[in-house]
């Protein structure tokens, strides 16, 4: 192992830049060269790639987004682009890869080593923290503390209207995002792709009066619950209470942004710099995690097929809480 590329692929995540820095600098510190690859699995077709020294990523642990670009590349996607994407490999003479992605770059990163042996690491950076084998994924953090800031700004103008909001957060297959930021902001309601009937249950309350002790409330929406999104169900809202007038907060893309946090810088360093370990251990196809506080090696195959499940104990805190 004398070179090794890195590359974010996939909806960048805060901390992204972090993981990039924490490659570069345990490779260098072990006598690797190490090569940028930019736009994600695209940058590996059209041989988009620069050498990263440890003055490359001076200064970045801070940033949001990721400095290498990202991509959902569909021609990597074909086998003619991975033969590219694979001579792109040989030319540089790149001996292994560290991929900081979700599941669709990590089932990339497997159809690229089984095709043509090329020894992968992946590091979780995705904000919906819905990938096996790691309690926690790059990003996750950053991003629902900055649903809670929002949804506690929005919880003001609720308050002083007696509005129902609802605010909508990622999450088109994971309700991570939608949980924790609807457990701290206090929530009257959480909706999300795991649980199912919920929104029935917020009709039955406010078709009780006596249970409603608040004169406005907060309802959080993944966009992928199974009543929709957040306009959907507050049109839907609208027709059961036709004199409501429901108010619709889509958060989108600004979860994504912003510097990462603490928890999220931690988490990226220590997944970069033991994915470089890796490679020069000869671990390959696995995907790096922390369960419990310690690291963890996960085999890609299983990171990808295997769901991973919201703890219910938390779903059922969020029930408690928001009687």
């Amino acid at each position: 192992m004398k070179k090794i590329g890195v590359f974010t692929s996939g909806g960048d995540a805060p901390g992204m830049n972090a993981c990039i820095r924490a490659v570069v600098r345990n490779a260098c510190k072990n006598n690797l060269e190490v090569v940028g690859i930019y736009n994600g699995y695209d940058g590996l077709v059209d041989a988009n790639l620069e050498t990263l020294t440890t003055s490359n990523v001076a200064n970045i642990i801070q940033l949001g987004g990721t400095i290498l670009k990202s991509s959902r590349s569909k021609r990597f996607r074909t086998p003619d682009g991975r033969k590219m994407a694979y001579d792109t490999i040989k030319q540089h003479q790149i001996d292994g890869l560290v991929c900081i992605g979700g599941d669709g770059s990590y089932a990339g990163a497997l159809a690229f080593n089984k095709e043509f042996g090329v020894p992968v690491v992946g590091c979780p950076g995705t904000i919906d923290n819905d990938i096996y084998g790691t309690d926690f994924t790059i990003g996750f953090d950053t991003a629902v503390n900055t649903a809670m800031q929002a949804i506690d700004k929005i919880r003001d103008t609720a308050e002083s209207h007696h509005n129902v909001f609802f605010v909508e957060v990622m999450g088109r297959h994971s309700g991570y995002i939608a949980l924790y930021a609807g457990l701290a902001g206090g929530a009257e309601m959480i909706l999300m792709p795991e649980t199912k009937g919920e929104f029935e249950k917020l009709i039955e309350v406010f078709e009780n009066k006596q249970k409603r002790k608040k004169q406005f409330s907060i309802i959080i929406v993944a966009e992928g619950d199974e009543e929709g999104n957040a306009l959907q169900v507050a049109a839907k809202f609208k027709q059961a209470f036709p004199t409501s007038e429901p108010k619709v907060t889509v958060l989108g893309h600004i979860q994504r942004g912003g510097p990462p946090s603490v928890n999220d810088r931690i988490l990226a360093s220590s997944l970069g710099s033991a994915a470089v370990e890796c490679l020069l251990n000869n671990k390959r196809q696995v995907a790096l995690g922390l369960v419990n506080n310690q690291l963890q090696l996960t085999a890609l195959e299983m990171a990808i097929q295997e769901k991973k499940e919201i703890n219910p104990q938390l779903i059922q805190l969020a029930k408690i809480l928001s009687t």
